[in-house]
């Protein structure tokens, strides 16, 4: 397989993607429409779209678009399908927006795959840990719990741990793969369905297919512009802009980051092992950091204090806890992540001083989603 195609690939992981399967000889097409929201209004000074312009074939073009769709597979051999609307807290309140990129897209990349000819031997998605929900727990009695959401009412009231059913706080553990799926956001469950169609229709036709739930990733390339994702680019802006940091819950909630670096090697490695095929994996650190750990690694690494308030706003969708069981990552890939945060965030802070000052959304973001409803203060 040499001709590989990337829809989303002048996003943030879509680009380093790109990039590094250029550099091992393969022959990368992208189809990516630019979205404002990530790139900026000019979209083709985009830094992201900057990185892979020349080294590419780029097809400016929308996965929606049937027409677009069909030229951006033709003579493909592999297809790592990453584009998607990606924020967990507007997904609630733009569902149209994310029903028809993330569901109608995905549909119509596998309709297209179904009804004409192509050449695609490898179809990879990528999914999110937003599937699983609030996660794998462990009660008192060492037995595995999925609970649900956690209630308004009790967050309302500055209590944001899990509990069981009888009220008794539960402990979290690694997700792995076989764990209850149920979303809390319409954005994972919109990756739910994409796993769904993915596994059904390639099932159907013979078509080998790899579903990737990412966990948190981070690196150089991140957004800076997008305030929906990317807490390490809201904070930095935050703190480079001399702006107090609000510290959602009681900042103790945690999430798996992975390097981007870490995340490229391991979607390289689906594309090029057969071990991976038809086969469902986490790809993460199996670390679970807290929030409040992370804005204080940042602001020692931009050597710059502002102050933090740990507010106990909190986003209706958001999980409490999340770290992935790599045990299938580990024994398919023969992977394992390399880059810690201890390293990660200070050479991600190192990128983000070199690039131009974003646009700070993060205010005009949040009373968008305290307006519809989603943001509790």
């Amino acid at each position: 397989m040499k001709n590989i195609l990337i829809t989303g690939g002048a996003g943030f992981i879509g680009s380093n993607l790109a990039l590094k399967l250029n550099d091992l000889g393969y022959k990368v097409t992208v189809l990516d429409h630019l979205s404002p929201q990530i790139h900026g209004l000019n979209d083709e000074d985009s830094v992201l779209y900057q990185s892979i312009s020349g080294k590419v074939i780029f097809i400016k073009g929308d996965v929606t678009n049937r027409k677009e769709v069909e030229k951006a597979l033709h003579g493909q051999d592999a297809v790592i399908h990453l584009a998607a609307e990606t924020g967990t807290g507007q997904s609630m309140y733009s569902i149209e927006k994310y029903g028809q990129v993330n569901i109608s897209g995905t549909a119509l990349l596998l309709d297209v795959l179904v009804n004409q000819k192509h050449t695609v031997k490898k179809f990879i998605l990528a999914s999110s840990r937003a599937v699983y929900g609030e996660g794998k727990y462990i009660n008192a009695r060492s037995e595995a719990v999925y609970p649900k959401s956690r209630s308004v009412a009790f967050m309302k009231q500055g209590y944001f741990q899990m509990l069981d059913d009888n009220g008794q706080p539960l402990e979290p553990v690694a997700t792995d793969e076989d764990s209850k799926l149920h979303p809390t956001s319409f954005y994972g469950l919109t990756k739910l369905q994409q796993e769904q169609m993915v596994k059904l229709v390639c099932e159907s036709i013979g078509l080998a297919y790899v579903i990737l739930r990412y966990q948190n990733v981070y690196g150089a390339g991140q957004s800076l512009r997008n305030p929906y994702t990317g807490i390490l680019s809201i904070f930095s802006t935050q703190i480079l802009n001399g702006n107090s940091l609000n510290i959602f819950e009681d900042g103790l909630m945690t999430r798996d980051f992975i390097h981007i670096k870490d995340t490229v090697e391991a979607t390289v490695k689906c594309l090029e092992m057969e071990t991976a095929n038809n086969a469902i994996l986490n790809i993460g650190t199996g670390i679970a950091t807290p929030v409040l750990s992370v804005a204080k690694l940042l602001m020692a690494a931009y050597q710059k204090n502002v102050p933090m308030e740990v507010s106990g706003d909190f986003r209706i969708g958001d999980i409490r806890h999340h770290f992935a069981d790599l045990t299938k990552m580990n024994t398919l890939l023969n992977v394992q992540p390399k880059v810690n945060l201890d390293e990660g965030i200070p050479e991600f802070a190192d990128w983000v001083l070199e690039q131009p000052p974003a646009e700070n959304n993060l205010l005009q973001s949040l009373q968008e989603m305290k307006e519809k409803g989603f943001l509790k203060t």
